[in-house]
């Protein structure tokens, strides 16, 4: 098979190759992440009081002719979970997710990429499928520990991607690489709602379906990625040696196989990995917001049925992709022409992820019931979102190439909080679903977005840290035992196994 594939694409790039192929594990990992956000909405029974309420505070349901837009003939759920239950049903996968991330990140730093996402998007694929059965017989409980289990899985992907992308992107292609794999979480968002919504409706047995159909689908991802892709260059077995060459010149000056103990004291004490973790909190409190409750916000207070919900909860995530595409190749271009600095760059672009969706959340806020206005400011808004990904998605890379899979970790850890307390404070702040409970929480939102990417642009950096070197992080450890330079020397001539040779 090996053979034929070279014969038949031994043009084609192979770090393009596992670009893609890493896009579409993002993808089955948030199609299979985000299928319960929609699900959730048909699962849980609607109580009589919110069938009623059409109150200042509660959209009515509007009587589009024909066009399914009103949840009206949505089918009621079996499950009485109140929204506390929910918030924590849906936060659930935060916590396990926290919990591997660096771990994870560290397990792919030591071994590599590939199979440290294969396992992730496997295990997650596994879980994925039982959903339904135990949901059936164990309900709320055991749906809040699968999805923990879930999130345990997912903890070590996007570390894994980081490693990979650190192994086979030239300096010059990093943002468009690194966004075209991360652009598999918005691919993943917009199938996962728009088919999540079709599935849902049109099958006879309706929301277990959409755990079936992803969980399939990130078995298929799996076998496809064990077969075509490769944590190095190096040990690619039909790359073409030409495509090694340059890999191997471009990424070789601060890339090493072998770094050594990671340098946590430098990497805890430094001022642009704490502007990541602010900017990364402040990205994923506003993504997961909308990633989790988005759906409940269209269906409990909007009142969209399924299908419709589907459709235009995948529209925000439509535009980030596109958005995220473009101002990666914009990117690569003003630092490879020298217009604009690595550093500028992505402050500018974490900036704008942040400022323009805090000003048309809150905007749709106070569209109250106009339900245009209020998809229309969401879609726009949310999708500037996508500048984040050639900003803080590819610093940790631009930081310390060496170290990627644990800063990756930790600052993707940092996330997980924001993913983990988004869900729960909805839960808590909606209890009646208003328009003026929503208010609160999209005020909060808008608050931690500017306040975040303030912190980013103040102490952010673009260039190769100084700990990402292995010999000077060795060097610094040995002056703090007070041994100068020849001591050393002499002491590691004394300990090596050639010694008698000589």
């Amino acid at each position: 098979m090996f053979s034929t594939w070279k014969i038949c694409c031994a043009r084609i790039p192979q770090r393009w190759v596992l670009t893609v192929m890493g896009c579409f594990g993002m993808m089955n990992v948030y199609t299979m992440r985000i299928c319960l956000s929609l699900a959730i909405t048909e699962m849980v029974a609607t109580t009589e009081a919110s069938k009623n309420d059409i109150s200042y505070e509660s959209c009515p349901s509007a009587n589009f002719t024909s066009s399914n837009i009103t949840s009206s003939e949505s089918k009621d759920g079996t499950y009485e979970w109140d929204e506390y239950t929910q918030g924590i049903i849906l936060s659930s996968f935060y916590w396990g997710y926290l919990i591997t991330s660096v771990p994870g990140g560290i397990l792919a730093d030591r071994f590599g990429g590939k199979y440290t996402l294969g396992i992730a998007v496997l295990s997650t694929a596994v879980l994925t499928l039982l959903t339904p059965l135990v949901v059936k017989y164990y309900e709320a409980t055991g749906l809040i520990v699968f999805r923990f289990l879930t999130g345990v899985s997912q903890g070590s992907t996007v570390p894994a991607i980081s490693v990979l992308i650190a192994q086979w992107a030239p300096p010059q292609e990093r943002s468009k690489l690194v966004t075209v794999a991360a652009s598999g979480m918005e691919v993943g968002c917009v199938l996962g709602t728009v088919l999540s919504g079709f599935l849902i409706r049109y099958s006879s047995i309706g929301w277990p379906m959409v755990f079936y159909v992803y969980g399939g689908m990130g078995v298929l991802w799996f076998l496809a990625w064990i077969l075509l892709c490769y944590s190095e260059p190096d040990v690619h077995p039909f790359i073409t040696e030409a495509e090694r060459t340059y890999l191997h010149e471009m990424t070789i000056e601060h890339t090493h196989k072998k770094t050594g103990p990671t340098p946590w004291r430098q990497i805890l004490t430094s001022a642009p990995v704490w502007a990541l973790i602010a900017g990364e909190m402040g990205f994923s409190w506003g993504f997961y917001m909308v990633l989790t409750d988005l759906p409940k916000y269209m269906n409990d207070v909007l009142k969209f049925s399924i299908q419709a919900n589907g459709l235009l909860t995948s529209l925000p995530f439509a535009v980030i992709w596109l958005d995220g595409i473009a101002s990666s190749w914009l990117a690569d271009w003003l630092i490879e022409a020298g217009k604009m600095s690595r550093t500028n760059v992505r402050k500018i672009c974490t900036i704008s992820g942040s400022l323009f969706p805090a000003i048309f959340v809150l905007a749709a806020s106070y569209a109250e019931c106009d339900r245009v206005m209020a998809v229309v400011f969401f879609t726009v808004g949310i999708g500037f979102m996508g500048s984040f990904y050639p900003g803080i998605m590819v610093n940790p890379l631009d930081l310390s190439p060496n170290y990627s899979g644990t800063l990756t970790a930790i600052v993707n850890g940092s996330g997980a909080l924001a993913g983990i307390l988004a869900p729960y404070a909805v839960g808590v702040l909606t209890p009646n679903q208003t328009l003026l409970e929503w208010r609160i929480v999209f005020w909060i939102t808008s608050s931690i977005l500017v306040a975040t990417s303030t912190i980013y642009g103040l102490c952010a950096d673009g260039e190769v840290q100084y700990w990402n070197d292995s010999e000077f992080v060795s060097n610094h450890r040995w002056k703090d035992t007070g041994i100068n330079a020849e001591q050393r020397r002499v002491r590691n001539d004394d300990l090596s196994p050639h010694k008698h040779d000589r």
